[in-house]
């Protein structure tokens, strides 16, 4: 546990206040992490990884387990000024922390000692951190092996995408920058089906019979939905059904949706 930082415009604050922008990340090989949720799940899962954490001396109380945690990974523990915390993240609730970026790589996902994998989730240019964030946290609650976000996708060290996840970053390899034809023959080559979800696909959710096999799943653009490219790779485009007035759904709550009926399938 370190002394107080009081001074708002000191050069340690500053460097952490840039972390929410991709080039600083990019720079320092580091990200943010805010608030309690995501922060204990970064001691947690990725302790190695932390390099400091700071609360706010008004909530030191409040987050002492996660403090405690920390402290007993020999993790640095930097009490903060409210307004300094402040001055670092708007999106702290009293706690955050800089840690080391890693790259999870496909092979990761594929080549597990485990065994091959049986659900997978592939994000093609997913533009929205928010988004992002959430189709990693249903991924994760689903049980799934691991995510997959294609070039042109949002950055997972985005602290959005950390926040949104609630953690779920840390639990799962989450892979970015991935080569969508690539993925695919990656994927296929140790035995998943392909399928991709879109709202006019010609297979309903509920009525194929394809969901027991080990499955990976393409989401689309927000704006665009699937691409054609897309739609040649898959082996099934598959469409939720949508039975009151919606005309469509967001593209997380059906990640959500068909993650969970792949799941309950491989139960």
């Amino acid at each position: 546990m370190t002394t107080p930082l009081t001074n708002p415009r000191a050069e340690r604050v500053r460097g952490v206040h840039q972390l929410a922008q991709r080039s600083a990340r990019e720079k320092s090989g580091r990200m943010l992490v805010e608030g309690p949720q995501a922060v204990r799940e970064a001691v947690r899962f990725a302790g190695e990884r932390v390099r400091d954490l700071y609360v706010s001396t008004d909530a030191l109380t409040r987050w002492s387990a996660i403090v405690e945690e920390a402290l007993a990974a020999d993790r640095y523990v930097h009490p903060c000024d409210p307004w300094v915390l402040e001055r670092m993240s708007g999106d702290a609730q009293g706690i955050l922390a800089v840690v080391d970026r890693r790259d999870a790589t496909l092979a990761e996902i594929v080549d597990d000692d485990a065994g091959p994998p049986r659900l997978v989730v592939v994000c093609e240019a997913l533009a929205d951190p928010g988004n992002a964030g959430t189709i990693i946290r249903a991924a994760d609650a689903a049980g799934a092996d691991g995510v997959v976000l294609t070039a042109g996708s949002v950055d997972v060290t985005s602290p959005k995408v950390i926040r949104s996840s609630a953690g779920s970053v840390f639990h799962l390899p989450v892979v970015r920058g991935a080569a969508l034809a690539e993925t695919v023959e990656a994927l296929r080559g140790v035995g998943l089906t392909i399928l991709a979800a879109d709202g006019d696909g010609p297979v309903d959710l509920e009525t194929t019979d394809r969901l027991a096999a080990p499955t990976a799943w393409i989401m689309g653009n927000e704006a665009h939905g699937i691409s054609p490219d897309v739609r040649e790779l898959a082996d099934a485009v598959v469409a939720v059904p949508l039975r009151g007035h919606a005309e469509s759904l967001n593209v997380a709550m059906a990640a959500t949706i068909v993650l969970y009926a792949s799941s309950r399938a491989h139960a």
